[in-house]
């Protein structure tokens, strides 16, 4: 009787406990997230050929990647409203088909204003894709393990970034920038999956059912967050993401173009660090995600968003190859993976009725404030001649020590189950 009953009290292993339709969910956020990934940072690796092609300055090829990020913030208010009302499931699918082509169409640019008009547009898609994507996976997943999923999840980004540094250092030389482009038209295929396998989750269902049927429908999602109850959490996560966007963006943006301007380094020396920083993000992200389901959301932020700060000194003021792969991969361990718990901590500040539109506006809005960060890194390091190391240092900084404040204000969220109750209907 002893036995039966240790049976019947002991858990189940974590990874049993989702249902075939959680992990078709999870899966799918995930497809859409790593290709949005590759599509996007793939141009991070072309800036410099594009602009040689082009006979343009790089300040304005940065600035296309500027209104890339800015656009984000469109494609998200838009999807997260979608998503909110209609499920989460049809904003992904339309995400997924427009970052794709207009990567593929970008790829025949006769001019440069083509590829400015078709880069900006893929921004509106990759914008829309996060907020259906992060709402659709963490609202299907159990509680128990929702922050180290959501490292997984959010860490694809990095396996995406990955993705598109090997392509780069391994077909540049054949196929160059525009054929990098046309790559992009494959995420496409994945929509047929989203639309054949995934379903909406129950939260939400029963959620839009109670709307419905209390007639309490939530038609301006967008304004509520805004109210007073929600008002200080909506301010607090915005500082976070913003905070986010400008140490990510100070570390990726342009340490693609420092080392090929700065050092003049090959496209395979370029690619290394690259895609071995991205690799450990990944797996870091996942790591940081456990420790956030054991011991708080914030701590797992907050811990190697500090430790970044000491790290980036170590390959943005050498020259030394080696410390510079050395220094950039310890950075995919603690700045690059500050982010694992955006769709978990997101999803859990807000409530079921709001929750995409809050996700999309919280997140994105921080778009608008890495849309900067090449810009005037570009600008800095042209206008002084200073080289793009030292403004990249300084914008890490900055930005780290602001994401650390932001976390130690907001509320922690670890263990909270999604309910669909109606909160601000």
């Amino acid at each position: 009787m002893s036995t039966a009953a240790q049976i019947r009290t002991s858990p189940i292993s974590w990874w049993k406990e989702p249902t075939k339709d959680q992990w078709y969910a999870w899966v799918a956020s995930w497809l859409g997230w790593t290709l949005d990934a590759f599509d996007f940072t793939m141009f991070l690796l072309i800036m410099v050929p594009i602009s040689q092609e082009f006979g343009v300055p790089l300040t304005e090829v940065a600035f296309l990647l500027s209104v890339t990020l800015w656009l984000r913030l469109v494609g998200a208010i838009g999807s997260g409203w979608l998503a909110d009302r209609i499920g989460r499931k049809t904003p992904l699918m339309i995400s997924i088909l427009w970052y794709s082509i207009c990567n593929f169409i970008a790829g025949f640019s006769p001019a440069f204003w083509f590829l400015f008009l078709f880069r900006a547009l893929l921004g509106i898609g990759m914008g829309a894709e996060w907020p259906a994507g992060a709402a659709l996976a963490m609202e299907s997943w159990p509680a128990r393990s929702r922050g180290f999923m959501s490292g997984l999840l959010q860490g694809s980004w990095s396996l995406g970034f990955l993705l598109a540094s090997l392509i780069y250092g391994l077909l540049f030389n054949t196929i160059g920038w525009r054929g990098l482009l046309m790559i992009g038209v494959l995420p496409a295929l994945s929509v047929l999956y989203v639309r054949f396998f995934v379903k909406e989750p129950p939260v939400w269902e029963e959620n839009r059912r109670r709307q419905r049927t209390e007639h309490r429908e939530v038609h301006a999602p967008l304004f509520n967050i805004f109210k007073p109850g929600l008002l200080g959490n909506t301010l607090t996560a915005c500082w976070w993401m913003a905070s986010s966007f400008l140490v990510y963006y100070s570390i990726n943006a342009l340490f693609a173009t420092h080392l090929q301007k700065d050092l003049n380094l090959s496209p395979a020396l370029v690619a290394t660090p690259v895609a071995l920083a991205n690799l450990a993000a990944f797996l870091a992200q996942g790591f940081w995600g456990w420790f956030a389901d054991r011991f708080g959301r914030r701590w797992s932020m907050i811990i190697p968003a500090a430790i970044a700060i000491f790290v980036a000194p170590l390959y943005l003021m050498t020259a030394d190859f080696t410390w510079i792969a050395i220094g950039f991969v310890l950075q995919g361990f603690f700045g690059q993976a500050i982010y694992g718990q955006n769709p978990a901590y997101l999803s859990e500040r807000f409530p079921t009725e709001v929750r995409a539109t809050a996700s999309a506006f919280c997140y994105h809005q921080g778009a608008i404030f890495g849309g900067f960060v090449p810009l005037v890194l570009t600008w800095f390091a042209s206008h002084y001649e200073l080289g793009f190391a030292i403004p990249m240092l300084v914008g890490t900084c900055v930005g780290a020590a602001s994401f650390v404040i932001a976390l130690l204000l907001g509320p922690e969220t670890k263990g909270k189950v999604l309910m669909p109750d109606l909160v601000v209907a």
